[in-house]
């Protein structure tokens, strides 16, 4: 993964994408604003389904010419949006 930043805001699902050839599920996200997919057979696409509508620290990065999700986590309660 290149050129990986930080982001804070709240996590939304905005669609789902087809899913992998393993069967894993795979979505199109938005954090605070900032579009991204989480990356083919990445465990993060179960775990987006738990964050959605909390505010999320997430990292994000190009993964072949595509913005992908490379980690996120809860974010801190004095973390502001």
């Amino acid at each position: 993964m290149k050129d990986v930043s930080t982001h804070v805001g709240i996590l939304a699902i905005v669609s789902r994408l087809p899913q992998s050839a393993e069967g894993n599920p795979r979505f199109y996200i938005m954090i605070g604003g900032e579009p991204c997919t989480t990356t083919v057979d990445s465990a993060l696409a179960y775990t987006v389904q738990t964050m959605q509508g909390k505010v999320v620290t997430a990292q994000i990065g190009t993964h072949y010419n595509t913005a992908s999700l490379d980690d996120v986590t809860l974010a801190h309660p004095k973390e502001t949006l």
